[in-house]
């Protein structure tokens, strides 16, 4: 709420049961709220839930903005239809400053590094995923005083 207020956004929190929570999210009756938009180093179709117009009006889709904007709808049409790698990182960097330049989102938090413990009686693979933990490719190394019963 403080980072809100430095912002000049005066802000009230009102607390719904989950049911209602939900229901209100499903058909976008709330004025902010707070999300996740998670990508991939591939984006595709799932752009077209996330920003495009016909999504703006589809209750239960992710496009919690409320985007409606023709240019948006192409640059989305272009991402999905990229032939290559290279136009596909063209295509959604043009996406990214034109969704940037709309401020849609208040960006509240971000971190460089995953915060996790966990017991060190696994084997990791040498290379990591770049945006994730790869939980799915450790197994239980014995030599560190694992084994599966």
């Amino acid at each position: 709420m403080k980072n809100l207020e430095r912002l000049g956004v005066t802000a009230r929190v009102r607390t719904v049961d989950s049911a209602q929570y939900e229901y209100r999210m499903k058909h976008f009756d709330f004025d902010m709220t707070v999300a996740v938009f998670a990508q991939s180093l591939s984006p595709g179709n799932e752009q077209v839930d996330f920003w495009a117009s016909v999504s703006a009006d589809t209750p239960g889709s992710r496009n919690l903005a409320g985007v409606h904007d023709p240019v948006v709808d192409r640059l989305v049409e272009l991402v999905i239809a990229a032939p290559d790698r290279a136009a596909l990182v063209a295509r959604t960097r043009a996406l990214d400053r034109i969704l940037l330049s709309g401020h849609y989102v208040i960006p509240h938090w971000h971190i460089t590094a995953f915060r996790t413990a966990y017991w060190d009686r696994f084997g990791r693979p040498a290379v990591s995923p770049k945006y994730d933990l790869g939980f799915d490719t450790w197994w239980i190394d014995p030599r560190r005083g694992g084994s599966r019963s």
